[in-house]
């Protein structure tokens, strides 16, 4: 074995070399069995990554390549025929080389190497591939150590090892081995950023790569290895972090939220980059590949690998809008220089890129292309591309994710007239054929756009109850709308007990509950019409308990609200030990009056003991002040209430005329009106938790709108500034004096029990001193 010292591992030359082959491809196989359980090589054996092929036809028993030639790469079934592609013959590695490689790895796997020798240690054997980078990245065992090193190495020698192998970076890359190397450096150099004096080595180097990957770009792109190492270097050029989902692979789930209004958009979100960046190289790149892949971009945009590599180029580009106005329209087929506005797409494509918006990877690109175009461009795809086809597209098993996109990113109301002028009419049509995601994005961007708000309400309402039945069937059949559609006889359909609630109708419900009350009383009725075990099934089930929370956050009456409220009693113990339902318990605690919320903590309190055991159990005991309730009951009674008066106070005080909390709204009161509160009265609930828990005064955290300006300017200005401070400064002093009747809203136990007794402690102090001095005066009169 080696032995470390102060020094470097010894040269390879200095070894001997008396190693029989058939021992080395034993030595080999053992450590390819190593590796199998070794952590943080980036690589699976027993099934590829995703995105990753798992062909292993040329490989030998020891892990190898065979010595037949490499080929750039396998060509996509999109590719043309004539695409041009580099041979190149990888030698086979020398058995000294190997072994020294081997001895590398074991010398690491033993432990006992400080950082600092582990560094010069992998400097040195980097020194040691010069000239043999290309046969020993693609080598599937020594792949592995070549990792190690690259990783372990200085930014230097990371860079060194990067502009000896250029050339033949990226065969590198299309290589099932060497696009784990590829990407270990890319990351490597992500790392090395973060340190002092490396930005212009490092630049200089992804300057000679980027270089050749463009030259290389249509072999890349089509590569299942190379495409996945060219978005990683893409990454490195914005500076976004590499193994990012959110330029690489976006979950759907993410897309789902965006196009729902649970989630900014990436046009929406304030992007910065985690690191430093190369705009200059990004844009040099991008552009660098539309140029040499243009002539193929008819067969590239429907591959799968060199669309998600056009994804990813797009949405590091946001913000950039010079560069997405060029390459935008040239992905939409168009191939004269633009010569102004309204000229980014030709007439003469349009039924092209409507066709392809069938296709699957091309329909993916339009929904990301949807994402980050401009205005200007959006707008002019929305009249030329998209108007008279929407329903078309959105019949389509692929174009129907396409047409989601483009009602998601509706900017303008005129827009969305047109939109509902196709589909609007086309309700049952779409959820007939299963385009339920249509629904729920129009819903979505009616309520964003605020147009045809109540319209589609009552569209979707109609789609699943005819006007002879009653609402109470609207909320349970869009919970479980494929169940219903596909029944035979709808007329017969009924609850399907014991079937998970889908997720789609979980979220159409979700959005429908944060339109304004007047546009959904059909669907209030409903829920609050259901039977007490389907409300109880449907608290059970993530997807339904979702839909019940939305209810109870929403501006139906607390009358209603208490009405499903109360068909839980009983079970409020059992929910609550569910990672979701616990949610659903506090949901309800705040929508009920007091008698419900002593209910629901009483049967905390028989549960007490093992909810404190779950993860949501200590925040839902802490919340609803379990403990409290279950040693002193009229203390926890008396702090609710002096919660909710300073709640009243302060919307008497600060509200407008329509937010104005009215005594039967409150949940002292056991009936309410029908009246709605608006939106920002719950912001405003939030606002005044957050700072009456802290202990900071509400307008200490607020700055004033109305400066004084100088008083020999605009002297009748002044003197009504000077009116809106006094206004100002009185509620203050009733803001303030609703703080203290709320104090104990912080969870101190001693701060709470000050809340209760001080005030009459204070008030029998002055009474006694009263006495006292009204003696007093009396013995001086005597």
């Amino acid at each position: 074995m080696v032995s470390i010292g102060s020094k470097a591992l010894p040269s390879r030359r200095r070894r001997t070399c008396g190693f029989m082959e058939d021992s080395l491809m034993g030595e080999e196989n053992v450590l390819y069995k190593r590796g199998k359980g070794k952590k943080g090589m980036n690589r699976k054996y027993s099934r590829e990554r995703h995105g990753f092929d798992g062909d292993n036809s040329n490989r030998n028993v020891s892990g190898r390549m065979s010595d037949r030639s490499m080929t750039a790469g396998k060509s996509s079934k999109y590719r043309s025929t004539s695409a041009s592609q580099t041979t190149l013959v990888r030698k086979q590695v020398e058995p000294e080389t190997a072994k020294y490689f081997l001895e590398i790895t074991n010398l690491f796997e033993g432990g006992g190497v400080d950082l600092e020798e582990r560094s010069v240690i992998c400097g040195n054997a980097l020194e040691e591939t010069r000239g043999k980078e290309f046969e020993l990245a693609t080598d599937y065992i020594i792949s592995h150590t070549l990792q190690t090193l690259l990783e372990g190495c200085d930014v230097d020698h990371l860079c060194g090892f990067l502009r000896s192998c250029a050339k033949d970076f990226p065969l590198l890359a299309m290589d099932r081995s060497g696009s784990h190397v590829a990407e270990t450096a890319i990351k490597s150099l992500a790392r090395h950023l973060q340190e002092n004096d490396v930005y212009s080595v490092v630049e200089e180097t992804l300057t000679i790569l980027c270089e050749v990957v463009v030259a290389n770009a249509v072999d890349l792109m089509s590569s299942c290895h190379g495409s996945h190492v060219l978005r990683s270097l893409l990454c490195l050029c914005k500076g976004a972090t590499i193994d990012s989902s959110e330029f690489h692979v976006t979950k759907s789930s993410t897309v789902l939220a965006e196009r729902l209004n649970f989630k900014a958009s990436l046009m929406e979100e304030d992007y910065s980059p985690h690191q430093l960046g190369f705009p200059d190289l990004l844009k040099f790149l991008v552009s660098g590949m539309i140029k040499f892949t243009r002539k193929d971009f008819k067969t590239m945009e429907v591959d799968q690998f060199s669309s998600l590599v056009l994804q990813t180029a797009l949405k590091l580009l946001v913000g950039n809008d010079e560069v997405l106005l060029h390459v935008i329209p040239i992905l939409l087929g168009r191939n004269k220089e633009y010569i102004g506005e309204g000229n980014f797409i030709e007439i003469s494509a349009v039924r092209e890129v409507v066709y392809l918006m069938k296709e699957n990877s091309f329909s993916h690109l339009m929904e990301v292309i949807l994402e980050v175009a401009p205005e200007i461009l959006y707008n002019e795809m929305f009249t030329k591309v998209f108007k008279n086809s929407l329903f078309e597209l959105s019949s389509h098993h692929c174009g129907n994710f396409v047409i989601q996109a483009l009602i998601s990113h509706a900017r303008r109301q005129d827009q969305m007239e047109l939109i509902w002028k196709e589909l609007g009419p086309k309700f049952m049509n779409l959820l007939e054929m299963g385009r339920s995601g249509v629904i729920a994005s129009l819903i979505a961007a009616s309520q964003r756009l605020h147009f045809h708000e109540h319209e589609c309400c009552v569209a979707l309402a109609a789609a699943v109850c005819s006007a002879d039945e009653s609402p109470r069937y609207i909320v349970p059949r869009i919970l479980f709308l494929d169940n219903y559609l596909y029944c035979e006889d709808k007329s017969s359909w009924s609850w399907p007990s014991g079937v998970k609630i889908p997720v789609m109708g979980s979220l159409i419900l979700q959005a429908v509950f944060r339109y304004q009350t007047e546009h959904i009383q059909p669907y209030i009725t409903s829920i609050a019409s259901m039977e007490a075990d389907h409300v109880l099934e449907a608290a059970k089930d993530r997807g339904g308990a979702a839909v019940i929370e939305a209810f109870l956050s929403s501006d139906a009456s607390a009358k209603l609200k208490r009405r499903l409220v109360m068909k839980l009693r009983g079970y409020f113990g059992e929910l609550s030990m569910r990672s979701s339902g616990s949610f659903t318990v506090e949901k309800c605690f705040n929508a009920s009056n007091m008698s419900l919320r002593e209910a629901i903590v009483s049967e905390l309190v028989a549960v007490q003991s093992e909810l404190s055991k779950t993860k949501q159990g200590p925040h839902l005991l802490r919340k609803l002040d379990v403990d409290r309730f279950a040693t002193r009951p009229d203390q926890w009674r008396s702090n609710q209430a002096s919660k909710q008066s300073a709640y009243k106070e302060f919307y008497d005080t600060f509200g407008s005329s329509e937010a104005k909390l009215s005594k039967n709204d409150g949940f002292l009161a056991d009936t309410s009106t029908q009246s709605s509160r608006p939106k920002d009265l719950k912001e405003m609930r939030k606002e005044i938790d957050h700072h009456l828990s802290s202990g900071v005064p509400f307008l200490s955290m607020s700055g004033n709108k109305y400066k004084p300006k100088k008083a020999d300017q605009h002297g009748g200005k002044y003197a009504k500034i000077s009116v809106d401070d006094d206004n100002m400064k009185a509620k203050s002093k009733k803001l303030k004096k609703s703080a203290a009747a709320a104090g104990e809203m912080t969870e101190n136990v001693d701060s709470s029990q000050k809340l209760n007794q001080p005030f009459n402690k204070m008030e029998k102090k002055r009474q006694r001193k009263d006495t006292q001095s009204n003696a007093s005066k009396k013995k001086l009169k005597a």
